[in-house]
Protein backbone atom coordinates (compact mmCIF):
# COMPACT_ATOMS: atom_id res chain seq x y z
CA UNK A 1 0.00 0.00 0.00
CA UNK A 2 1.33 3.43 -0.98
CA UNK A 3 1.03 6.21 1.57
CA UNK A 4 2.31 9.69 0.73
CA UNK A 5 2.30 11.06 4.28
CA UNK A 6 3.02 8.82 7.27
CA UNK A 7 2.47 9.72 10.93
CA UNK A 8 4.46 7.76 13.49
CA UNK A 9 3.80 7.91 17.25
CA UNK A 10 6.37 8.80 19.86
CA UNK A 11 8.99 6.23 20.78
CA UNK A 12 8.20 5.39 24.40
CA UNK A 13 11.05 2.91 24.78
CA UNK A 14 14.17 4.42 23.25
CA UNK A 15 15.64 7.07 21.00
CA UNK A 16 14.77 8.29 17.52
CA UNK A 17 17.42 9.45 15.06
CA UNK A 18 17.36 10.87 11.55
CA UNK A 19 20.20 10.23 9.13
CA UNK A 20 21.18 11.98 5.92
CA UNK A 21 21.56 10.44 2.46
CA UNK A 22 23.01 6.91 2.56
CA UNK A 23 23.69 6.32 -1.15
CA UNK A 24 24.56 2.66 -0.94
CA UNK A 25 26.94 2.82 2.03
CA UNK A 26 25.08 0.75 4.59
CA UNK A 27 28.18 -0.78 6.18
CA UNK A 28 29.52 2.69 6.84
CA UNK A 29 26.15 3.69 8.30
CA UNK A 30 26.12 0.61 10.53
CA UNK A 31 29.56 1.58 11.86
CA UNK A 32 28.18 5.00 12.81
CA UNK A 33 25.21 3.40 14.56
CA UNK A 34 27.52 1.06 16.45
CA UNK A 35 29.61 4.00 17.69
CA UNK A 36 26.41 5.71 18.77
CA UNK A 37 25.31 2.67 20.76
CA UNK A 38 22.17 2.31 18.67
CA UNK A 39 19.89 -0.40 20.08
CA UNK A 40 17.49 -1.79 17.44
CA UNK A 41 15.34 -3.29 20.18
CA UNK A 42 14.55 0.18 21.52
CA UNK A 43 15.79 2.85 19.10
CA UNK A 44 14.51 3.86 15.66
CA UNK A 45 16.28 5.29 12.63
CA UNK A 46 14.64 7.57 10.07
CA UNK A 47 16.21 8.12 6.66
CA UNK A 48 15.57 11.31 4.70
CA UNK A 49 15.88 9.34 1.47
CA UNK A 50 18.44 8.52 -1.23
CA UNK A 51 19.20 5.10 0.15
CA UNK A 52 20.67 3.97 -3.17
CA UNK A 53 23.03 4.85 -6.05
CA UNK A 54 26.67 5.97 -5.92
CA UNK A 55 27.80 3.40 -3.32
CA UNK A 56 28.53 -0.34 -3.61
CA UNK A 57 25.72 -1.63 -1.37
CA UNK A 58 22.54 -0.25 -2.92
CA UNK A 59 20.92 -3.68 -3.05
CA UNK A 60 21.10 -3.83 0.76
CA UNK A 61 18.34 -1.20 0.85
CA UNK A 62 15.69 -3.91 0.81
CA UNK A 63 17.21 -5.60 3.86
CA UNK A 64 17.21 -2.34 5.79
CA UNK A 65 13.67 -1.45 4.76
CA UNK A 66 12.52 -4.81 6.11
CA UNK A 67 13.70 -3.89 9.62
CA UNK A 68 10.92 -2.71 11.99
CA UNK A 69 13.17 -0.01 13.47
CA UNK A 70 14.08 1.56 10.11
CA UNK A 71 11.88 4.04 8.26
CA UNK A 72 12.58 6.10 5.14
CA UNK A 73 11.02 8.66 2.86
CA UNK A 74 11.40 8.61 -0.91
CA UNK A 75 14.38 10.55 -2.18
CA UNK A 76 14.94 11.66 -5.75
CA UNK A 77 17.08 8.58 -6.37
CA UNK A 78 14.20 6.34 -5.33
CA UNK A 79 12.04 8.44 -7.64
CA UNK A 80 14.40 7.63 -10.52
CA UNK A 81 13.83 3.91 -9.97
CA UNK A 82 10.04 4.20 -9.65
CA UNK A 83 9.66 6.31 -12.81
CA UNK A 84 12.04 4.13 -14.81
CA UNK A 85 9.92 1.03 -14.12
CA UNK A 86 6.49 2.64 -14.25
CA UNK A 87 6.81 5.19 -17.05
CA UNK A 88 10.24 4.88 -18.65
CA UNK A 89 10.48 8.69 -18.44
CA UNK A 90 13.99 8.91 -17.04
CA UNK A 91 17.17 10.25 -18.62
CA UNK A 92 19.12 7.04 -18.12
CA UNK A 93 22.48 8.53 -19.09
CA UNK A 94 22.03 11.28 -16.52
CA UNK A 95 20.94 8.77 -13.89
CA UNK A 96 23.84 6.45 -14.66
CA UNK A 97 26.17 9.39 -14.18
CA UNK A 98 24.74 9.83 -10.69
CA UNK A 99 25.26 6.20 -9.74
CA UNK A 100 22.15 4.50 -11.11
CA UNK A 101 24.05 1.91 -13.10
CA UNK A 102 23.56 -0.81 -10.50
CA UNK A 103 19.77 -0.53 -11.00
CA UNK A 104 19.82 -0.13 -14.78
CA UNK A 105 21.93 -3.28 -15.09
CA UNK A 106 19.50 -5.41 -13.07
CA UNK A 107 17.08 -7.71 -14.92
CA UNK A 108 13.61 -6.16 -15.32
CA UNK A 109 11.93 -8.42 -12.74
CA UNK A 110 14.48 -7.41 -10.12
CA UNK A 111 14.05 -3.74 -11.01
CA UNK A 112 10.35 -4.12 -10.35
CA UNK A 113 11.00 -5.50 -6.85
CA UNK A 114 13.05 -2.46 -5.91
CA UNK A 115 10.71 0.03 -7.59
CA UNK A 116 7.67 -1.35 -5.78
CA UNK A 117 9.47 -1.28 -2.43
CA UNK A 118 10.49 2.34 -3.03
CA UNK A 119 6.97 3.28 -4.15
CA UNK A 120 5.61 2.11 -0.80
CA UNK A 121 7.79 4.66 0.99
CA UNK A 122 6.05 7.90 1.97
CA UNK A 123 7.07 11.27 0.58
CA UNK A 124 6.99 12.74 4.10
CA UNK A 125 7.01 11.35 7.62
CA UNK A 126 5.82 13.04 10.81
CA UNK A 127 7.30 11.68 14.06
CA UNK A 128 5.84 12.65 17.40
CA UNK A 129 8.22 13.67 20.20
CA UNK A 130 7.62 14.81 23.77
CA UNK A 131 7.69 18.45 22.67
CA UNK A 132 5.92 18.23 19.33
CA UNK A 133 6.06 16.67 15.91
CA UNK A 134 9.16 16.56 13.71
CA UNK A 135 8.72 16.29 9.95
CA UNK A 136 11.04 14.47 7.60
CA UNK A 137 11.32 14.71 3.81
CA UNK A 138 14.11 14.47 1.32
CA UNK A 139 14.71 17.90 -0.17
CA UNK A 140 12.44 20.84 0.63
CA UNK A 141 9.09 21.62 2.19
CA UNK A 142 6.81 23.29 -0.40
CA UNK A 143 4.35 24.63 2.20
CA UNK A 144 4.88 27.03 5.09
CA UNK A 145 2.29 25.31 7.31
CA UNK A 146 3.29 21.68 7.79
CA UNK A 147 -0.23 20.25 8.37
CA UNK A 148 -1.14 21.32 4.82
CA UNK A 149 1.47 19.02 3.32
CA UNK A 150 -0.58 15.87 3.86
CA UNK A 151 -3.49 17.09 1.73
CA UNK A 152 -1.17 18.77 -0.78
CA UNK A 153 0.54 15.47 -1.47
CA UNK A 154 -2.85 13.96 -2.31
CA UNK A 155 -4.37 16.84 -4.26
CA UNK A 156 -1.32 17.98 -6.24
CA UNK A 157 0.79 14.89 -6.00
CA UNK A 158 3.22 15.40 -8.87
CA UNK A 159 4.09 19.02 -8.20
CA UNK A 160 4.23 18.76 -4.43
CA UNK A 161 6.14 15.49 -4.31
CA UNK A 162 8.63 16.80 -6.87
CA UNK A 163 9.40 19.74 -4.57
CA UNK A 164 9.77 17.42 -1.58
CA UNK A 165 12.19 15.21 -3.52
CA UNK A 166 14.10 17.56 -5.82
CA UNK A 167 13.97 21.22 -4.72
CA UNK A 168 17.04 23.07 -3.41
CA UNK A 169 15.41 26.50 -3.11
CA UNK A 170 15.69 26.95 0.65
CA UNK A 171 19.41 26.30 0.57
CA UNK A 172 19.99 28.32 -2.59
CA UNK A 173 18.33 31.32 -0.97
CA UNK A 174 19.59 30.55 2.56
CA UNK A 175 15.94 30.98 3.51
CA UNK A 176 15.41 31.06 7.29
CA UNK A 177 11.61 31.19 7.18
CA UNK A 178 10.08 28.88 9.79
CA UNK A 179 7.75 26.08 8.77
CA UNK A 180 4.77 26.54 11.09
CA UNK A 181 2.68 23.79 12.65
CA UNK A 182 5.67 21.56 13.35
CA UNK A 183 8.55 21.62 15.79
CA UNK A 184 11.21 21.03 13.14
CA UNK A 185 11.69 19.62 9.64
CA UNK A 186 14.66 17.43 8.67
CA UNK A 187 15.98 17.15 5.11
CA UNK A 188 18.93 15.88 3.10
CA UNK A 189 19.49 15.99 -0.70
CA UNK A 190 22.03 18.84 -0.82
CA UNK A 191 25.45 18.20 0.75
CA UNK A 192 26.49 20.50 3.59
CA UNK A 193 29.84 20.77 5.34
CA UNK A 194 28.16 20.39 8.74
CA UNK A 195 24.54 20.11 9.92
CA UNK A 196 22.86 23.31 8.81
CA UNK A 197 19.86 24.95 10.47
CA UNK A 198 17.75 27.39 8.44
CA UNK A 199 14.74 28.57 10.43
CA UNK A 200 13.51 25.30 11.91
CA UNK A 201 14.69 23.16 8.98
CA UNK A 202 17.70 20.92 9.61
CA UNK A 203 19.83 19.91 6.61
CA UNK A 204 21.85 16.81 7.49
CA UNK A 205 23.41 15.36 4.32
CA UNK A 206 27.02 15.63 5.47
CA UNK A 207 28.17 13.18 2.78
CA UNK A 208 28.74 10.09 4.86
CA UNK A 209 28.47 8.34 1.50
CA UNK A 210 31.53 10.10 0.14
CA UNK A 211 34.32 11.67 2.19
CA UNK A 212 32.29 13.20 5.00
CA UNK A 213 30.45 11.60 7.91
CA UNK A 214 26.92 10.50 8.64
CA UNK A 215 25.03 12.98 10.78
CA UNK A 216 22.59 11.35 13.19
CA UNK A 217 20.10 13.87 14.53
CA UNK A 218 18.35 13.01 17.79
CA UNK A 219 14.70 13.90 17.16
CA UNK A 220 13.97 14.44 20.84
CA UNK A 221 16.81 16.87 21.61
CA UNK A 222 17.48 18.04 18.03
CA UNK A 223 21.16 17.59 18.75
CA UNK A 224 23.40 16.12 16.09
CA UNK A 225 25.93 13.36 16.56
CA UNK A 226 28.93 13.29 16.23
CA UNK A 227 28.85 17.08 16.47
CA UNK A 228 26.97 18.43 19.45
CA UNK A 229 25.80 21.71 17.98
CA UNK A 230 23.96 22.30 14.72
CA UNK A 231 25.38 25.47 13.21
CA UNK A 232 24.53 27.86 10.43
CA UNK A 233 27.27 27.31 7.87
CA UNK A 234 27.53 27.81 4.13
CA UNK A 235 26.74 24.77 2.02
CA UNK A 236 29.14 23.01 -0.29
CA UNK A 237 28.38 22.96 -4.01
Amino acid sequence: MEQRFLKIPRNERGRDFAVGDVHGHFSRLQESLDRLGFDPARDRLFSVGDLVDRGPESEAALEWLAQPWFHAVQGNHEDYAIRHVRTGQVDVMNWRGYGGGWFLDLPPDRQEVFAEAFARLPIAIEVETSTGAVGLLHADCPVLFWPRLESALQDRYKRTSAACQWSRERLRQMDRTFIKGVRAVVAGHTPVAAPLLLGNVYHIDTEGWRSGYFTLLDLESLQAWPREVVTELATEE
